[in-house]
């Protein structure tokens, strides 16, 4: 069953809780170029079920403002009705700070607050082990130096300088360096935006960022 097709849309009470959800979904529909019938099957709902959202007489589940963000190229703050502040489009070299987690080193190389979050990446040999992520999304990454190990389901790659990847982060897949002396690589990926979202690479360790 498409996960955006629950049955929390018309629980009591959706309509006081979110009351700029109906014409925020309409304005974004429309900024993103989409009919009715596209945006509904990107979705996983008919055209009746989301006109009736963007009419206001039914309210979205989570699950469903989630993948609509997602096809709209914004963020469920967005669809809310709120705010959005304003953002540098250029991220300066000397403004990138190094975070370092489980042994990975990450850059910024995007601006926050985005749809997507673009970072440039150091993984160094053998830190991330077994784990395996499986998460909503899409992810790119191209190698720059080192060559990279990635796993998708079943089928192992080796990539070099120069080769990339684009994948959609719903098949678990694995990310390790091939070479003693690491990889570094671009690396972009949806994200869904919360004021706790952060980087998802890497391993976790008690007091770093995950």
């Amino acid at each position: 069953m498409n996960p955006v097709q629950g049955t929390g849309s018309s629980e009591p009470g959706a309509a006081d809780e979110l009351p700029a959800v109906a014409p925020q979904l309409r304005a974004l529909r429309r900024r993103a170029s989409l009919t009715l019938e596209s945006a509904a099957g990107a979705a996983g709902l008919s055209p009746a079920h989301l006109s009736r959202l963007e009419t206001g007489q039914r309210q979205p589940s989570l699950p469903m403002l989630l993948a609509l963000a997602r096809i709209y190229g914004t963020t469920v703050s967005e669809l809310l009705g709120e705010t959005v502040a304003e953002r540098d489009a250029v991220v300066r070299a000397a403004d990138m700070e190094p975070t370092r987690a489980g042994g990975w080193t990450y850059w910024q190389a995007g601006a926050a607050g985005r749809g997507m979050q673009s970072l440039r990446v150091h993984v160094p040999y053998g830190a991330q082990g077994d784990i395996v992520r499986v998460h909503p999304g899409e992810e790119w990454l191209y190698v720059l130096e080192g060559r990279l190990r990635l796993r998708l389901g079943d089928t192992a790659h080796v990539l070099a300088p120069g080769d990339s990847a684009h994948f959609d982060s719903l098949t678990p897949h694995r990310i390790a360096a091939a070479d003693r002396d690491g990889a570094e690589l671009l690396f972009v990926h949806t994200l869904l935006q919360s004021p706790t979202a952060t980087l998802c690479l890497g391993p976790t360790t008690p007091g770093e960022t995950p």
